[in-house]
């Protein structure tokens, strides 16, 4: 007979063959000390007259480990498919699409101007040099802003300086109609004051990027901010028309600036700076990013962060002059396509107004697509052991070479249908610079992403000023934009060889600090 208190001994008979043999009694393994106590597992009997103490429920959601979202299966392709639908239905999405609405808009008020450019000349017989410099006119208060703005986004963050940023150049835009019922030049200033508060959407962009998406997943949200950037060429371009045949030429104006305000509302009241301080988002979620980032914190070794950035320490490191020659190289590319292909189809082929506006519409629609096609590939290579030198490397040769290619190919087009076909490939091809240099960003410098990103846009701003009035001129002058696509289409090249040689996915010492 067996002590009271003490569990009769169960035959070996009776147990399953799976059965540890310390349950048959024969004998009874030593007790761990209080440190190495294991886990109770659900097969382990325990004494009668000292169970263990019950532990504390908790939200499901709240006990979830980062590596298994839920509805996780055991099996590979189970598990995928919950990561993907837990991707789909989390906050940090909800982030990279508001980020790709105030993106759509900010295109979208952008290049109105650059259908309107065509009824505009006509109506003052401007030449194609001075409509160049109509259309510059964004560019001149776009050049210093980045820089502005990056600081601004890097000391107060995202998502203060985008609601301020889309409201300004709401009422700027807005504001055109009246503005040019007054004067050119007053007209043109509204312009100018567009580029200032536009100057803030992409380091706003970047800095939310960096605080709601770990490492594997950045790409990924560029791609879905940025192909809002594309549709927004496409809505523009589509739309201006047909709204300015029944409102007049400055219908867009109106319309887009009002869409401007709406979004500026549901920003401040649905979207929060950092992660910590959503109200809504679940443990697991909030676990999920802070594991897989490394936030910049506002304090860098107890001391606050610097209100005025090293440029001349950033300025002194070949992967800075990479992202500088990237950023001026896609913006010239993309100013000049996104400026002058409305006016190429009509000048070259002989379309119409709405023809030439579809023609230029096309590729901005393959470029979304493709953007965060390249955005999924990249973060997979990452995921799969690819170095990210050698990811931003192959992503931004891709975004370089295919459309310097695909230019030489639109040179040689006899028909709008083939150029429009050529000018799709160029501009799908160019998203992949979105996985290149402008996720790169925020890899080599994390704390000063936003400067950065404001140092090489205004780089940027300056080629892409440079591009859009030297189309004019050199049409002017040669009667043709064949040559001038000829000499895009070499930049590219020279451009992705400086890239391959400088650039860098590690993180970069600007402080000094080992």
């Amino acid at each position: 007979m067996a002590p009271p208190g003490q569990l009769l001994p169960l035959t070996r008979s009776l147990l399953p063959p799976s059965a540890p043999p310390f349950l048959s009694g024969r004998h009874r393994p030593a007790a761990p000390t209080r440190a190495q106590t294991p886990p109770p597992l659900p097969w382990q009997p325990r004494r009668l007259l000292c169970p263990a103490p019950l532990q504390p429920l908790r939200p499901l959601d709240r006990t979830r480990p980062a590596s298994a979202p839920p509805g996780a299966s055991a099996a590979g392709g189970g598990e995928a498919q919950a990561v993907a639908a837990e991707f789909m239905t989390s906050e940090r999405v909800k982030v990279a699409a508001m980020l790709g609405l105030a993106l759509a808009l900010c295109n979208a008020d952008r290049v109105v101007m650059s259908v309107a450019i065509v009824p505009l000349s006509q109506a003052y017989g401007w030449t194609p040099s001075f409509a160049g410099v109509v259309q510059s006119s964004f560019l001149w208060g776009y050049l210093v802003s980045p820089i502005i703005g990056g600081a601004l986004v890097d000391y107060y963050g995202g998502r203060r300086v985008m609601a301020y940023g889309v409201a300004l150049w709401s009422f700027a835009t807005f504001l055109s109609p009246w503005a040019a019922s007054r004067s050119l030049w007053l007209f043109i200033s509204t312009r100018v004051l567009l580029g200032v508060a536009e100057g803030v959407a992409l380091p706003c962009m970047n800095n939310m990027v960096l605080r709601w998406f770990p490492r594997t997943e950045r790409s990924s949200a560029v791609g879905i901010a940025m192909a809002g950037f594309q549709l927004g060429n496409t809505i523009g371009l589509l739309l201006s028309p047909i709204i300015m045949s029944r409102a007049g030429i400055f219908g867009p104006f109106v319309i887009f600036g009002l869409f401007g305000f709406l979004w500026v509302l549901v920003w401040i009241s649905a979207i929060s700076g950092t992660p910590g301080e959503h109200p809504q988002i679940s443990a697991y979620e909030l676990e999920y990013i802070t594991k897989g980032q490394k936030l910049v914190k506002p304090k860098v070794q107890g001391e606050k962060l610097r209100k005025v950035p090293p440029f001349s320490k950033l300025l002194s490191k070949w992967p800075t002059w990479a992202l500088i020659s990237a950023n001026a190289m896609h913006s010239w590319g993309y100013f000049v396509i996104l400026s002058w292909m409305p006016v190429y189809f009509k000048t070259i082929f002989h379309v119409n107004l709405r023809e030439a506006a579809w023609f230029s519409a096309i590729p901005w629609v393959m470029m979304a697509v493709l953007g965060y096609v390249a955005g999924v590939v990249s973060d997979r290579l990452i995921r799969n052991g690819t170095s990210i030198t050698l990811t931003r490397k192959i992503m931004q040769t891709i975004g370089f070479v295919g459309p310097g290619i695909a230019l030489l190919g639109l040179n040689a087009a006899k028909s709008p249908a083939i150029a429009s076909a050529w000018l799709t490939v160029a501009v799908g091809l160019k998203s992949f610079g979105h996985s290149g240099f402008l996720v790169n960003l925020q890899e080599i410098a994390p704390q000063y992403a936003g400067v950065l990103h404001g140092m090489t846009n205004t780089a940027g701003t300056f080629a892409a000023i440079l591009g859009t009035i030297g189309a004019g001129f050199f049409v002017d002058r040669m009667g043709s934009f064949r040559g001038f696509i000829i000499l895009t289409s070499l930049l590219y090249f020279s451009s992705a060889l400086f890239w391959d040689i400088f650039a860098t996915g590690e993180r970069v010492d600007f402080d000094g600090t080992g």
